[in-house]
């Protein structure tokens, strides 16, 4: 198997095998990310692919169940890649069970539905996208690249598809002067995006990257911890998912938090005023990563 570079995944695919298809992001703008910056976006050539996933059936065999496909948006690929690489897959994991990937906004709705469809049959079954908020304009500051309306339309297409959708949102990414219009329209988009996961991160300003230079001419203002949890306990008390599992469980937060919304709201909301009243103590900063 070969890697490019720096590898991220989501928390829950920390036991997955990694498959490097695609190297870097497609859109790559968004200020706040550090992740794909080093890397020139290319879709690797599918036989390169296709040999990683013979030689991890080899090795690994009937070990793997879960198939995370990277870089950054690797949905993006056309179906003359994903559908070989999913067979691959198939073949060389017995016991495989999913498979996951990144993807945005864009390169969701710009499957066609028969496409997704296809993609579901042939084994895609997750989605992991990063809304980041829910705000039209936190949307345009941190380039995003698509707003509520694509997102809603995004998530659609997935459920349509039979795909499940983790959403992801980033406590903070309003900065200090727009951070309760953030928290509740990342809540107004968790109920529209109706996803079956959805997960908080914390903003962590990286040196490099455009946030960092805002923040360097005093154009943004991270909140502090305590703001952000209060963000936090916003979108909680807010959103209105039909049955979502909600999770708090990466790196980059000061409160780890995990359950089911609605069905879990208020012990969540309980442990996060505990946590706001200085009763529970936050994660120390040299506990917190990317």
């Amino acid at each position: 198997m070969r890697y490019e570079g720096k590898i991220y995944r989501p928390p829950s695919e920390a036991d997955a095998y990694i498959l490097q298809a695609t190297i870097g992001c497609s859109w790559n703008h968004c200020t706040y990310c550090d992740m794909y910056r080093a890397k020139q976006f290319r879709v690797r050539p599918l036989e390169e692919t296709l040999a990683d996933v013979r030689d991890a059936g080899r090795a690994y065999g009937s070990r793997v169940q879960k198939v995370f496909v990277a870089d950054g948006d690797a949905l993006v690929m056309d179906l003359e890649h994903w559908l070989p690489i999913l067979e691959a897959c198939r073949a060389a994991f017995p016991r495989l069970r999913r498979v996951s990937a990144y993807a945005t906004a864009m390169n969701l709705v710009g499957k066609s539905p028969d496409e997704l469809a296809r993609l579901r049959e042939a084994g895609l079954s997750i989605l992991y996208i990063g809304p980041e908020t829910g705000d039209d304009l936190v949307f345009k500051r941190i380039a995003k690249g698509a707003g509520f309306d694509e997102h809603v339309a995004a998530a659609k297409q997935a459920r349509d598809a039979g795909i499940a959708l983790s959403a992801i949102f980033l406590l903070g990414a309003g900065g200090v002067e727009h951070s309760q219009a953030h928290a509740e329209g990342a809540a107004r988009l968790v109920t529209a995006m109706d996803p079956a996961y959805f997960s908080l991160l914390t903003l962590t300003v990286v040196p490099g990257t455009p946030i960092a230079k805002l923040e360097a001419t005093g154009r943004f203002e991270l909140p502090t911890p305590l703001r952000m949890l209060e963000e936090l306990r916003t979108i909680v008390a807010l959103a209105e998912p039909s049955d979502a599992v909600f999770r708090t469980n990466h790196a980059s937060n000061y409160l780890r938090l995990g359950g089911n919304l609605p069905r879990d709201r208020d012990a969540i909301l309980e442990v996060v005023d505990h946590a706001l009243s200085g009763a529970i103590p936050l994660e120390p900063e040299w506990a917190r990563g990317l």
